[in-house]
This record gives C-alpha cells, structure tokens and sequence, in this order.
C-alpha cells in the first residue's frame, strides 16, 4: 500500500507518552479489555477563528491500518523497568482491529464536534491516542489557516514557502499536503511535490543576486538556465531599479520568443512596491509580467492588499501559514464517552464532555449557507440533517481508497460556499449553534446520576 510518507521513525508506536503503556498494562492487569468509544473533538476554537477545516485523516488512517511494533523497540520497553510481561506479549502482536468513524477530510466543523471517532478494545484505542492527536492537530491548523488566506486573496495564486520554518522535516510534509488541500496552488516543497503530487514553485533567492556583480547579470543567467521557469526576484537592492533590469531583460527576450512570467517582491511595504512595480512594467509596455509577493504574508495582510488595491497576482507564505502564526495550537481533546456499553463523560470543570457514541448533523438554510449543526447519538436518525461522521475503517481494514487531493479541494471550495458572511469573517469572532439533542441531554443526566457520587 502506498505511504504517505516513508519515514519509519513516525510508523512507530513507540511515538507515543509513557502515560498510554502505564495505562494499558493496568487494563491487562485488570481484564479491562472490553469495547471504548473515544471521540476527538476541539473544545474551544482559537481567537479570530469562526472554523476549522479537518485535515489529516489519511496519515491517520495509514499510521492505523500499518502500526507495529519492532522486536528493538519491544526488548527497550521490556528493559525499561515499567512493563511485566503480560504488556510485552500483547504489543508483540498488536495490531488496530478497531472501528474509525470520522468527518472526511475538508469538512468545516466547529467547537465540541467529534471529528474522528474511535471503537476498539479499551486497551487499543488507548494506545494510540498520543499520535492520533498528533497526527490531526497540525493538518487542520494549517489547512485552516489556507483556508483563510483563501478566502481573503479570492482567485489570487498562493504558494506555501512554509518549509524552512516548519517545526521539522514530518510538520513541513504535512503542512504542503494540507495547504495544498485547503486552496493554495501549489508549494516550494519539492518532497511533498514528489509524494503528493502538488505543484512545485520557486525560483531563486537573495543569495543568487548578491553571488553575481550586477543583477543585469543575474537576472541573464537565470534566464539561460530557467527559460520557462522566469520569475525574478527583484528587492535585493532596490525594487524600481530591479523591475528596470527586468524590463531590459524581457526586451531582449521578446526577440527570441521568450517572455518572463513575474516578478517578485520580498520587503518593504508590499502595497506600494507593487504598485511602483505594476505602473513601470506597464509603462514600457508588459503587462503580461505578474507580480508576486512574499514576506510576513498572512491572510490578514492580503486582506488589506486587497483593500489597497494593490495589483498583486500571487502571493508566497511561508512561517504564518506552516506555523498557524496566530493560532499555533488547538484546544483539542481525545475523551473516553463509553465503555463496556456505559455511557461515560469527564466533568471536569471547563473541560466537561458530552456522554455516548455521537453524530454529528448538519443543517443548511434555503440559500445553501450553514444554519446550525446538532449533536446526537450515534443511534438518532435525522432525515433532514447531513451526518459528518463516516465509516472509514471497520475491523481494522479501510472501507475505501484515499480519496485525491482534488476531490478534497473541491470539498473544501465547496465547504467554504456555505459560510455566512458572519463566520467567513477573517478578524470578528461569530458564533455557530451546535444543538444537543434531548436523548443526548438526557443520557447526560443519567450518567451524571451513575457516577457523580462514584467511590
């Protein structure tokens, strides 16, 4: 089966907290091994976030349906001095014979909605808590964060230059891949280019000019060795003389059929550059030249491009978007809401659950835009109402083929189309309704009854 991605050190179970082993030798020591339903859901979305896109179900489901354990990683835990060997011989032979139910990649969801639901012995759907949540969190940050940047630059070209800046090779992967799932056209990325077939971009850097005596020379070379790759990066000095170069450049170009496809700007007010840039490049007569800019680019500041009118046709983002600047982290959660048949539910102050196997439904007003979605259990049918959560894994086997990265851009395109102009707003908070059902508020309370004076 094709891997997502072929690093065998994040195949591995062991890439986990010790809490998930201590646990699951306790439930071996004590027979606990009947059925579990864990919910991962986000309790709270981040500031000047109205949504959230689910993302990274595919590394997901590839890390379930492929993990093992090896015989080196077994004689550590053996060794560790924490495990008898009971924990030993059921990790020797661990596979993920669970069930998976989940929203499929692309899908908006909002605050304490399951996204991924999973049914496996309580042992195994312990286990494999720490990736999951691991897996999930950074995708739907980013592909979130794209989202928005998506909906700010409209039909604009958006380019992930993330990779640099990402917190390690595995955050880089996952970042292009749910980028380029949320709208952007393509990244600089070359690995994920390879693996994910996303488009490639990039062209040159500082460097390149400052190595060369003049950017006359620089910019004549690249077009030898890239002639239909020509975008030059015109701000290592100084942009309006850098746009002049190129205007010489494409002239002498035009003679042997040749033309530069833009130019790109990384400093400075990007707003104004732009416009410096656009009014000399047209005065001489090219306005086929685009111009791209880079530099601290978020979606909030193409907003304002936009506002300023400024005559950018792309833009390339890189630490906001591969970091999620703004929003780094989610309030995320991956909760026990049944066992052995019993309905359970953490009441924790601030962090209290809803109880039971759930769906989630959602609701669209007569003009397609988002109305409210409910929470139910799993076992209320809604003739009306769209359910999220789908079967992606039963008995430990895929039902399905990874869909294509095609069809989840267009999900989310599609997704994006059902916002309220309240909720697609990038900088005011707006709330979402999220109904509970009256047999989930139900089931609450009695499961509230069953254990709140638990011994």
């Amino acid at each position: 089966m094709w891997r997502y991605w072929n690093m065998t050190i994040y195949d591995s179970p062991q890439l986990t907290d010790l809490y998930q082993l201590t646990m699951v030798q306790s439930y071996l020591d004590h027979g606990m091994k009947d059925k579990a339903v864990f919910e991962f859901f986000v309790r709270k979305l981040p500031p000047k976030r109205n949504f959230l896109v689910a993302a990274g179900l595919e590394q997901l489901l590839d890390f379930l349906t492929q993990v093992r354990f090896s015989d080196d990683e077994l004689e550590y835990l053996a060794n560790s001095g924490y495990f008898r060997p009971n924990l030993i011989d059921y990790l020797s032979k661990f596979r993920f014979t669970g069930q998976v139910n989940a929203m499929k990649e692309g899908t908006l969801f909002f605050a304490n909605e399951p996204v991924v639901q999973i049914t496996a012995s309580l042992p195994e759907a312990q286990l494999i808590e720490t990736r999951l949540i691991n897996l999930l969190q950074l995708p739907i940050l980013v592909a979130t964060k794209a989202a928005r940047c998506r909906l700010a630059a409209d039909d604009k070209q958006l380019i992930d230059f993330g990779l640099r800046r990402a917190h390690g090779a595995e955050a880089g992967m996952l970042a292009a891949r749910a980028s380029y799932l949320a709208g952007f056209d393509g990244t600089s990325n070359v690995l994920a280019g390879q693996h994910y077939g996303i488009p490639v971009y990039g062209t040159m850097a500082h460097a390149y000019i400052q190595a060369h005596d003049s950017e006359t020379e620089a910019f004549h070379n690249f077009a030898v060795s890239q002639p239909n790759n020509l975008v030059l990066l015109i701000d290592t000095y100084d942009c309006c003389h850098g746009a002049e170069r190129v205007i010489e450049l494409a002239e002498q170009l035009k003679i042997k059929g040749q033309c530069i496809k833009a130019v790109r700007i990384d400093s400075g007010a990007l707003g104004n550059e732009a416009i410096r840039v656009r009014e000399l490049l047209d005065r001489y007569g090219h306005p086929e030249i685009g111009i791209i800019v880079s530099s601290s680019v978020d979606e909030y500041l193409i907003e304002q491009l936009r506002q300023q009118q400024a005559p950018i046709d792309g833009y390339g983002i890189g630490t906001s978007l591969t970091t999620s600047e703004d929003a780094p982290f989610l309030n995320c959660a991956y909760k026990l809401q049944e066992y052995a048949g019993i309905a359970r539910r953490k009441r924790s102050q601030g962090k209290a659950t809803w109880p039971g196997c759930k769906q989630v439904y959602r609701y669209l007003r007569n003009n397609g835009q988002l109305d409210y979605d409910q929470l139910c259990l799993a076992t209320e049918i809604s003739e009306q109402g769209q359910p999220l959560l789908q079967s992606a894994i039963l008995d430990g086997q895929r039902l399905e083929a990874p869909e294509s990265l095609d069809i989840l851009r267009q999900r989310v395109k599609q997704q994006l189309s059902m916002l309220t102009p309240a909720l697609a707003n990038l900088s005011k908070a707006a709330s979402f309704e999220l109904k509970i059902s009256q047999a989930l508020q139900k089931l609450t309370c009695r499961t509230d009854e069953r254990f709140h004076c638990s011994r």
